[in-house]
């Protein structure tokens, strides 16, 4: 997989996080995925189209994204909500549009766009791929456990 084409992922979650929730990010080694449960407790679902196409997730534990949530709206937290998957999808869509910008700067046509947020150990992530692999990247925040997974068509 090219990394110039997942880059913009983990360069938009960062600058998104670091900007609205102050939160700090430290990446742990990457690996393949090999079944499509989730990473994590909650996920936001995102479609590549487009002179690429593939999909991406972005997941957090139940303990990082009540923490990011709690920082961005300055209250605290304690359970995942309707205003929790809210925030999810929102910011799923703001690292959507971050990648948008950063692939069309490579001169690839891209809809990069938000789909659906995914909560809960049981429900699966279905990535868009044909023959693709998925690369896991997760990262230790100052909030918890992320994970970015990107998967684009072979």
């Amino acid at each position: 997989m090219d990394v110039t084409l997942v880059n913009p992922f983990v360069e938009g979650a960062l600058h998104i996080l670091d900007t609205t929730a102050f939160v700090k990010v430290k990446p742990e080694p990457p690996f393949l995925k090999k079944d499509s449960r989730p990473q994590g407790d909650i996920s936001g679902i995102i479609e590549i189209s487009g002179d690429l196409k593939g999909s991406a997730a972005i997941s957090f534990s139940e303990k990082c994204i009540l923490g990011i949530v709690s920082a961005m709206f300055g209250e605290d937290m304690t359970e995942i909500n309707e205003e929790i998957t809210d925030a999810v999808g929102e910011i799923s869509n703001m690292i959507a549009g971050h990648v948008t910008t950063k692939i069309a700067e490579m001169d690839k046509r891209v809809k990069v766009k938000f789909v659906k947020v995914c909560a809960g150990a049981d429900e699966n992530i279905e990535h868009i791929k044909d023959g693709g692999q998925v690369l896991v990247l997760p990262f230790r925040t100052t909030k918890g456990k992320m994970v970015i997974e990107v998967c684009y068509d072979g």
